[in-house]
C-alpha cells in the first residue's frame, strides 16, 4: 500500500487521468448526447482542436465505416473508411475503454471506464446517434458482445466482476464474480463460454454463459497486463498477448535472457481445463515492449499483434505457430520464428498501436494508433501502411504528451524489453511486487504505487531517500530500466505527464460519492487514539512524509525506516505492505501491521475492523 515511485520500479501499467477538455469547452464532455455534425458535402467536418488518443476500434461487417474510442476526449468517431475521413464524433463519456459492434444492427456498444456507463450507439446515414446509455459503475472496460447480438458482457475492474447487460431492455441481469481487475474479455463464436483475462490475479476465467459460472481458471505464473483477447473460430480456444515478470535481480544479461520482463501469446482452451500454450514473442538484443491487441483473419491464416511499446505490429502464420505447454518455453522467440520470415515478421507502425480490427479480405488491419492520434491501415501481406486517417486537426504536441510518448516508449530501456507503464501500466498499479535495484539492494521485492499526485508525496522511495525528481527519473532509466539517460527536456515532459494523471473514480463510494454509514464510522476508527492510523497517514494524501521504523524491515534493506505511503486508492491494490507481504486489508489490521503494534493503544474490536475497512476502501 504505498507509494513507491515509477523511477523505483522496472520501468515504471491508465486509463490515466487527464481529459482535454480544453479543446470541447463548448460541451460537457461525458453526458451530452450532442454529436459534431458532419458537414452536408463532401468537405471535411469541422472538428475542434484536441487529441483524440484511440484506444480500440470496431469495424462494420460490410467494412464501409469503422467507430474509434478516443480516450482522452471522451468521444467516439465514425470514419469512412474508402474515403479516410472523419464523418461525425460524439461526446459519450469519461475515459470510452472499448468498443464493439452489435451483429445484426449498424449500432456500436461502448464502455467508458471513468464515466461508469455503458452506451448504445446507432449508425445512420454517416451520423453518430445516440440510442441508450446504463450507469453500472465499477471502471467497466472490455466488452464482448454475444452471436446473438442480445447480450454484452463487461469487465468490471473496480469490483472483480463481469456485467451481463440485457441490449434490448438495457439492464444489468447478472454480476458474475472472476477475479480482480478482469480488463478484457472474448466471447466464444457460439456464444457458449466466455473467457476473461484477471490481470490482476494472473489467470484466465472460463464462463459457462449459460450458467453464468466460472468453469475453471487458468493461472498464468507471474503474469501481468494480460491484452485483447479473441476466440479461435470452432470456438475451442483463446488468444491473447501478455507479459511475464519473474523476480530476478536486474542485470544487463538477465533482461537480455528474459528472466526480468518478457512478452508472451497464449491460448487457453475453452472445452475444458488445460495447461494453457505460448509462444515468446522477444528477439534478442530487439525484444517487444508491451504486447496489448490481438486479431485473427477471418481465414484464421494470419494471427496479429500490437506492441504498443516497441511502436509495431507483429503478423504470425496462425496455423504454423510453435505453441508449447507443459514443461515451458523459450525465454526467447523460438527460433523457427526467426528462420520464417512468413512465419513472424514485425511492421514499425509508429506512435502506440492499440486496439485492431482485420479486413474481410484477410490482409487490411485497421489500428487504432494513440499516440498518432489516427486509424492506420496495415496491409499485412504487403507489409506496409497504406493509409493514415487523422481523427483531430493535428494540435502542437504539448509537454504532457511528450512526457506521455517517453512513458509508453520500450524503447528507453535496454534492448527494447519495457516501459515505465509495463509496471506502472497506465500509471497505476502492477499485480506483482517487483525488485528495481533503486536502493542499491538485490531481491528486496516492493509492491508497485500509482504515481497519482507524485509531484505532491515527496520524498519518493519505499524508504523515502530521494528527495530529487530529476535525479529520481535518471536513475530510473539507467538502473531500473538499464537504458540511456534522459535529457532535461523530457524529465520536465515526463514530470508534466505525471501532474495530468488522475486516479479513476472509487466504486465503494455512494453514487454522488459520499461516504456510506459504514466508512463514517470507519473514518472515526482511523481518527482514534486506539487504532492512531491518522498519527501519520494524514492530509489530503494520507501521508506525513515522514520515515518511520514499525518493525517491518530485514537485513537485507540498505535503509531504515519506511515512508508513509499514501492510502489513496488503496482499493485497487493486489498486496499490501512495501514488499507485498499482506494479500487483504483484515490481514494486514490484524498481524504484522495491527494497529496496537504501530501506535494504536489497544486492539480493534471485529466491528471497527470491518468499518476501518470499508473506509479505507473509500479512500
Amino acid at each position: 500500500m504505498s507509494r513507491y515511485l515509477i523511477f523505483s520500479l522496472v520501468m515504471g501499467s491508465l486509463f490515466f487521468g487527464f481529459v482535454l477538455r480544453s479543446a470541447f469547452e463548448s460541451v460537457s464532455i461525458g453526458w451530452l448526447p450532442a454529436t459534431l455534425a458532419a458537414a452536408e458535402s463532401d468537405s471535411e467536418p469541422e472538428r475542434p482542436n484536441g487529441f483524440r488518443s484511440p484506444v480500440d476500434l470496431v469495424l462494420a461487417s460490410d467494412g464501409q465505416w469503422l467507430v474509434t474510442a478516443n480516450e482522452t476526449t471522451g468521444s467516439i468517431s465514425l470514419v469512412d473508411t474508402a474515403a479516410g475521413r472523419v464523418l461525425d464524433e460524439l461526446f459519450c463519456g469519461e475515459r470510452p475503454a472499448s468498443i464493439a459492434l452489435r451483429p445484426k444492427t449498424q449500432q456500436v456498444v461502448v464502455s467508458c471506464s471513468y464515466g461508469g456507463q455503458v452506451l448504445i450507439v446507432q449508425v445512420k446515414s454517416g451520423k453518430l446517434i445516440r440510442q441508450a446509455s446504463l450507469q453500472i459503475g465499477s471502471e467497466p472496460t472490455g466488452i464482448a458482445v454475444s452471436p446473438d447480438g442480445q447480450t454484452a458482457y463487461v469487465g468490471l475492474v473496480g469490483s472483480g466482476e463481469v456485467a451481463q447487460l440485457d441490449l434490448d431492455d438495457l439492464a444489468v441481469t447478472r454480476r458474475i464474480p472472476v477475479g480482480k481487475w478482469p480488463r478484457y474479455l472474448a466471447v466464444s463464436p457460439d456464444g457458449g463460454k466466455l473467457a476473461v483475462g484477471c490481470s490482476g490475479e494472473s489467470k484466465v476465467s472460463v464462463i459457462d454463459t449459460t450458467q453464468a459460472k466460472v468453469l475453471y481458471e487458468e493461472h498464468l505464473v507471474g503474469g501481468i497486463n494480460l491484452g485483447h483477447m479473441q476466440c479461435s473460430a470452432d470456438s475451442k480456444e483463446v488468444y491473447f498477448p501478455w507479459m511475464v515478470y519473474r523476480s530476478n535481480p536486474i542485470t544487463p544479461r538477465n533482461i537480455r535472457q528474459g528472466w526480468v520482463l518478457a512478452s508472451r501469446i497464449a491460448r487457453v482452451r475453452l472445452d475444458g481445463p488445460e495447461y494453457r500454450e505460448a509462444i515468446s514473442l522477444d528477439v534478442p538484443r530487439k525484444a517487444v515492449a508491451d504486447p496489448h491487441g490481438l486479431v485473427i483473419s477471418e481465414n484464421e491464416h494470419r494471427l496479429v499483434a500490437s506492441a504498443s511499446g516497441t511502436h509495431e505490429i507483429l503478423v504470425y502464420r496462425r496455423p504454423d505457430l510453435p505453441f508449447r505447454g507443459a514443461g515451458g518455453n523459450p525465454d526467447l522467440i523460438d527460433r523457427r520464428l526467426i528462420a520464417d520470415r512468413d512465419l513472424f515478421y514485425r511492421i514499425d507502425v509508429g506512435g502506440r498501436p492499440m486496439g485492431m480490427a482485420i479486413g474481410s479480405d484477410n490482409r487490411t488491419v485497421f489500428v487504432a494508433n494513440y499516440l498518432k492520434d489516427s486509424v492506420q491501415l496495415v496491409d499485412i501481406e504487403s507489409r506496409e501502411i497504406i493509409r493514415e486517417i487523422a481523427l483531430s486537426n493535428s494540435p502542437d504536441k504539448t509537454l504532457e504528451r511528450r512526457g506521455m510518448a517517453i512513458f509508453y516508449d520500450g524503447q528507453r530501456s535496454l534492448d527494447q524489453w519495457y516501459s515505465c507503464h509495463s509496471c506502472h501500466y497506465n500509471g497505476g498499479v502492477s499485480a506483482k511486487a517487483m525488485d528495481t535495484m533503486n536502493d542499491g539492494s538485490q531481491l528486496t521485492m516492493k509492491s508497485v504505487p500509482p504515481l497519482y499526485h507524485l509531484d505532491k508525496t515527496s520524498p519518493w522511495t519505499w524508504h523515502g531517500w530521494q528527495y530529487d525528481l530529476q535525479d529520481a527519473m535518471t536513475k530510473s532509466f539507467t538502473t531500473t530500466m538499464q537504458g540511456r539517460p534522459i535529457s532535461t527536456g523530457d524529465t520536465r515532459a515526463i514530470l508534466a505527464f505525471f501532474k495530468s494523471l488522475e486516479p479513476p473514480p472509487n466504486p465503494n463510494r455512494n453514487p454522488d460519492g459520499s461516504l456510506t454509514d459504514a466508512a463514517v464510522r470507519g473514518q472515526r476508527v482511523f481518527a482514534s487514539r486506539k487504532a492512531a492510523c491518522i498519527d501519520c497517514h494524514s492530509g489530503p494524501y494520507t501521508t506525513d512524509g515522514e520515515i518511520h521504523d514499525v518493525g517491518l524491515g530485514s537485513e537485507e534493506d540498505r535503509y531504515e525506516g519506511f515512508n508513509t505511503p499514501s492510502l489513496n486508492g488503496l482499493h485497487r491494490k493486489i498486496h499490501f505492505l512495501h514488499d507485498g507481504r499482506s494479500e487483504t486489508l483484515e490481514e494486514l489490521l490484524t498481524e504484522d501491521h495491527a494497529p496496537e503494534q504501530v501506535s494504536g493503544t489497544g486492539k480493534l474490536t471485529k466491528e471497527e475492523l470491518s468499518d476501518l475497512i470499508e473506509y479505507l476502501n473509500s479512500l
